[in-house]
């Protein structure tokens, strides 16, 4: 039997433009919403098509702010999802922003069939919150996680470390205050600046400092250990859970299954062939009302890209790399992807272990991910 696939849905939408976001999310007033789901529905319908006798474990609506969608909307797609591929979704992600608005549509969603919310707080800092361009405060984040918690089976929180003039004491008090919160997963984000980014033109004249690489180090070292001992390890470089609650979704990245996106600029990996619909909403959704689709490229990828792939992707991960589903999902031998000269360096530095079952990295190495990468690649 097939391995299960993933399936993304890209809700391109936000309220306002965060300055640290790369993300493709547009702000539009209020669009189409009927239009819109139409599109999505036309879509999975033509990505079904082309994944006969595959099964979904997961689905996941991300953005933008898929928030923002009506209730209807979502249980449209989730309808959609497990009648095209007949078979029950086991988990179905939703990101929100917890403005009071969009918590109030929490109950719509888990009717909707919603059994995991990733709530973007970011920080637990008024101060914090308006220097990230958050649209919402403290007490509204707060809120929205009281209402989440009570609504949904599983909860995760994203937060933002690493911001400009961020102590290692205040993160430590803050990250405590979080694991407090007793949610089963934390996406813990070290703040990077992205190009093109409002964040980016300020760094560039100057105007906006984020910790030195020694205080980053010291930032992601803290995180672990702190994470670790409230029992929600790191199980991936930024993502932190109990036991069983990891984001199978996720997973389904970082250990290169198949997963297809739908909406405006989703990406998906397919037997060896990588999609990206049109990025600009207007243009994706105009290409599915004239095609059923809106995928502007379409490009196979051969056994030493996808090997390359997949060694980025599974090296984020605390176990690693499995050596038998490396070269069953990429058709090249873990040994044959890594270059062994780079591998024996990064062996004896401590950074990397490996044996016939896989290769991980160390606690040592895993905050130079990608200079171990650079190494082995």
């Amino acid at each position: 039997m097939s391995d299960p696939l993933a399936v993304y849905v890209h809700w391109p939408f936000c309220v306002s433009k965060c300055p640290y976001c790369d993300f493709n999310s547009h702000v539009r007033g209020s669009p189409d919403e009927a239009g819109w789901r139409e599109a999505l529905l036309a879509e999975l319908s033509y990505e079904a098509a082309r994944t006969p006798g595959r099964r979904v474990e997961s689905l996941f609506f991300g953005g933008g702010t898929p928030s923002l969608m009506a209730p209807e909307t979502v249980a449209a797609v989730i309808a959609a999802v497990s009648n095209l591929w007949m078979h029950q979704i086991t988990e179905i992600t939703l990101e929100a922003n917890p403005s009071s608005v969009e918590a109030a549509r929490f109950a719509g969603f888990a009717a909707a069939g919603v059994n995991r919310v990733s709530l973007g707080l970011q920080a637990l800092d008024d101060a914090d919150l308006k220097a990230l361009g958050r649209p919402h405060h403290l007490a509204q984040g707060l809120a929205a996680l009281d209402i989440a918690q009570r609504t949904f089976p599983r909860v995760s929180i994203d937060l933002i470390y690493q911001r400009p003039g961020q102590s290692l004491e205040a993160w430590d008090a803050e990250l405590a205050r979080a694991l407090a919160f007793g949610t089963e997963h934390l996406s813990l984000y070290g703040l990077t600046i992205e190009p093109g980014t409002r964040f980016a033109t300020l760094h560039a004249r100057g105007e906006l400092a984020i910790p030195d690489e020694d205080t980053a180090a010291d930032l992601f070292a803290l995180t672990a250990e702190r994470t670790a001992a409230a029992g929600r390890p790191a199980y991936e470089v930024s993502n932190h859970a109990r036991a069983g609650a990891e984001s199978r979704h996720n997973l389904r990245y970082w250990t290169y299954g198949d997963y297809v996106g739908v909406g405006p600029g989703a990406h998906g990996r397919l037997g060896g062939e990588a999609t990206v619909r049109h990025r600009k909403p207007e243009n994706w959704l105009a290409a599915v009302r004239q095609h059923g689709h809106g995928i502007a490229t379409t490009e196979p990828l051969d056994p030493a890209t996808r090997a390359r792939e997949a060694l980025m992707m599974g090296l984020r991960l605390a176990a690693g790399i499995d050596a038998a589903v490396f070269a069953r999902r990429t058709g090249v031998a873990l040994a044959d992807a890594v270059d062994p000269a780079g591998l024996a360096r990064m062996t004896d530095l401590g950074f990397v272990d490996h044996d016939a079952a896989g290769l991980r990295l160390t606690p040592r190495g895993r905050p130079l991910l990608n200079a171990v990468l650079a190494e082995l690649i």
